[in-house]
């Protein structure tokens, strides 16, 4: 039980950095980001409300107890990250690492979050 939690945090706080440092880009650097929304052929409106999803996404994450709203944050985390990894792919610009990173992050955090849940 002891080395799910220890798992579960260290995999969750890595993936939390991650997604921050994606919302600061989203609100920091806004003309790079909308290049490369750009590019992927996305509204470049989404950046701003995309960037405070993902923060909800992280409150979810860490404030919400064994919830739906939660596996919701999962689910969602889940579809970006596979999107982003997909419109990576699409473009050719080999930059998606980074979304195979926090997929395998969230996936890890995900299952030991779920055994230590379920005691």
């Amino acid at each position: 039980m002891k080395t799910n939690k220890i798992v579960y945090y260290i995999t969750t706080s890595l993936l939390s950095l991650l997604i921050l440092f994606s919302a600061a880009m989203y609100f920091f650097n806004h003309e790079e980001v909308a290049k490369m929304f750009t590019s992927f052929g996305y509204p470049t409106y989404i950046i701003y409300p995309y960037a405070i999803v993902k923060l909800l996404g992280l409150v979810a994450l860490w404030f919400f107890g064994s919830s739906v709203i939660k596996e919701w944050a999962y689910a969602g985390f889940s579809f970006a990250f596979i999107l982003a990894f997909f419109a990576h792919v699409m473009i050719g610009d080999g930059e998606q690492m980074g979304a195979v990173v926090a997929m395998v992050l969230l996936l890890i955090s995900y299952t030991t979050q779920k055994k230590i849940s379920n005691g």
